[in-house]
């Protein structure tokens, strides 16, 4: 092949990339310039969102977002997009959302004047011919298909309720779902969802905080319906997959909104609460309560839309077995995360009262407060996880394997012996929040009991069902997974932003040891707490420099002033007995102005206490 072939086809291959991106820059584009442009018709109009208590926002902020992103967004896919009619169907209910959503942006509808458009919208997608492959019965997928795009685009519509987070947790959506497309070699839908998400990023540049303009229920249904839309297509269409990525993949894809849904849901209903009305109560306004900035909240559900979306493209690739561990696993670290969340005092105990005196509700919030109920639940998943990854870790996932034939039998064995042991060992009395060293020694006890007792009983049963090597490396994961479950409330309350009372007074433990670290931890349990620790001072040399919990240690012996100056200390607490009396007088003496108090435990009946020693200053 000579030079001017080569040169030819080489500047053919280019222009078929730039016409495979020009709709993605198009887009990106189209919504970085309309968006200005309407936020400022918005303004001279008056068509701006007021601040409200369920939004956050400050002053009155602009509410034609959507439109930029419905015109900008929606134009290219008409020009570009596949020119099918199923497609066109597609465009053209999801401009029938947009303007009801407009509607509604304007002069607020009443909650079934949408669903009726929703569920009009709707109808035309399945009249088009799309719906959900997940049973055998079309009637049935009819009425699930329904279900999800409503569901969808009222949940993305929910989770609009932060600056940037419903746009950023769309467009990490239709990055997944055009991957998805474009390995099922659809390759002019991936185009066109990858033009969605590149127009939903131009939008970011005015929605992220502090916004500039909102998108309204306009944008937020619009979008919530075109993916749960578009979901569809890439369930029906390209090559055959297994069942399970059928199912899993949209579901993982879009597992935020639907994680969000469904947490309002359960606990405004056990609130006493209208899931239709705005509360300040969804799981960005829960993360914010727990101490994280709002733009912190905002990135954290946008790293675990992401994680969801990495997950949910092994899932469609892997051995239908992998697929539900996977799948599974990530299920468990989200029902963890609302078991979190839900702790979050979000609602007044007047109305929480108020609410349990209805049957239903009182029903389910006695229900809920059976936590043995759940714990148990939880470690039998737990339990045939763990034993699933021991099998798979020592024999592979291949289905032909004599471990995987005996699968059923074992585990059912197992899972009997292991809540047995338990229950007879006390596990479920324990509270997660308190967790400590005799409860892992608990747990460690309580799982190896169980192993030998699965393992005695299948050499009765059928010898040849159980190999000793996997229920010992099952016993090590099994204690990994329920120790780790119970530990999460430690994990997660470290992993947030210890938040302290403005007025909080700067504090220094006298004394690195046990009492001091009980001290700190008392401290860090009271919301209230009026104090902020700054470090630990302690007479051993050999701990200065170190840190505990995050805090330095500092040796008694360097010059204290120093410390009390460049640290803004204004109290020293002595945590430990150790520390003799002349030692704290000589601290008075030497810095009249520090306040010092003792710090005591009784090993009575009471709790413990704090009993002030003398205060100078």
């Amino acid at each position: 092949m000579d030079f001017h072939s080569r040169a030819c086809r080489l500047t053919l291959s280019l222009l078929t990339m730039l016409s495979d991106f020009l709709p993605i820059g198009v887009s990106f584009l189209a919504v970085l310039v309309l968006t200005p442009a309407l936020r400022a018709v918005a303004h001279r109009t008056g068509f701006v969102d007021q601040p409200s208590t369920d939004r956050w926002h400050q002053k009155p902020t602009a509410l034609l977002g959507g439109v930029a992103i419905v015109l900008g967004v929606g134009g290219v896919c008409w020009w570009w997009g596949p020119a099918d009619a199923g497609f066109r169907t597609m465009l053209g209910a999801t401009g029938l959302i947009a303007v009801f959503g407009l509607l509604d942006d304007a002069q607020p509808l009443k909650p079934y004047q949408k669903l009726a458009a929703q569920l009009a919208a709707a109808a035309a997608i399945i009249y088009a011919g799309y719906s959900v492959p997940w049973t055998g019965s079309a009637v049935l997928n009819i009425g699930l298909t329904v279900l999800w795009i409503v569901g969808i685009t009222n949940a993305v519509n929910l989770l609009d309720n932060m600056d940037g987070l419903a746009a950023g947790i769309a467009a990490i959506a239709a990055t997944f779902l055009g991957i998805n497309f474009a390995m099922n070699g659809q390759a002019t839908e991936a185009v066109m969802l990858f033009s969605l998400a590149a127009g939903l990023v131009a939008f970011l540049v005015y929605n992220f905080n502090p916004a500039s303009i909102f998108m309204g229920d306009c944008g937020a249904m619009a979008v919530g319906f075109f993916l749960a839309s578009a979901a569809l297509l890439a369930a029906t269409g390209g090559r055959s997959r297994s069942v399970l990525s059928v199912l899993a993949v949209p579901v993982m894809i879009l597992l935020i909104p639907i994680f969000d849904t469904t947490l309002v849901t359960i606990l405004r209903s056990l609130a006493g609460k209208s899931v239709a009305r705005g509360w300040n109560d969804h799981t960005s306004h829960r993360l914010v309560a727990l101490g994280l900035s709002e733009r912190n909240a905002v990135l954290l559900l946008w790293a675990l839309a992401a994680s969801s979306g990495l997950a949910s493209l092994l899932v469609r690739d892997f051995p239908v077995n992998v697929g539900i561990a996977i799948l599974a696993s990530l299920l468990l670290g989200f029902t963890l995360l609302g078991i979190h969340l839900g702790d979050v005092k979000i609602f007044s105990e007047e109305d929480l009262r108020a609410a349990r005196k209805r049957p239903l509700v009182s029903f389910l919030h006695s229900l809920s407060f059976k936590r043995r109920v759940f714990e148990m639940a939880l470690d039998v998943v737990l339990f045939v996880m763990s034993y699933y990854l021991a099998c798979a870790f020592l024999h592979g996932t291949g289905e032909d394997n004599p471990t995987w034939r005996t699968f059923r039998q074992v585990i059912a064995v197992l899972v009997t012996m292991r809540l047995l042991t338990f229950l007879t060992l006390g596990v479920y009395r324990g509270i997660w929040k308190y967790i400590s060293l005799e409860d892992a020694i608990r747990y460690a006890k309580a799982v190896a009991i169980g192993s030998i007792l699965t393992a005695f009983l299948m050499k009765l049963i059928q010898p040849s069902a159980v190999h000793g090597t996997v229920l010992v490396v099952d016993a090590v994961i099994t204690f990994v997974l329920v120790a780790g479950s119970r530990m999460t409330f430690l994990i997660f309350g470290r992993m947030l932003p210890q938040s302290t009372p403005s007025p909080a007074k700067r504090v220094l433990i006298y004394g690195a040891g046990d009492s001091g670290t009980m001290l700190l931890r008392l401290m860090h349990s009271d919301p209230k707490r009026p104090y902020e620790v700054v470090g630990f001072l302690d007479d051993d040399t050999l701990k200065a420099g170190m840190t505990i919990h995050g805090l330095p240690v500092f040796s008694s012996r360097d010059p204290l002033d120093r410390l009390v100056r460049d640290r803004h200390v204004q109290r020293l607490i002595v945590s430990s007995e150790k520390i003799s009396s002349k030692r704290v007088y000589d601290l008075l003496d030497s810095h009249p102005h520090l306040q010092i108090e003792a710090f005591r435990l009784h090993v009575e009946l009471e709790a413990l206490s704090r009993e002030p020693m003398m205060a100078a200053g």
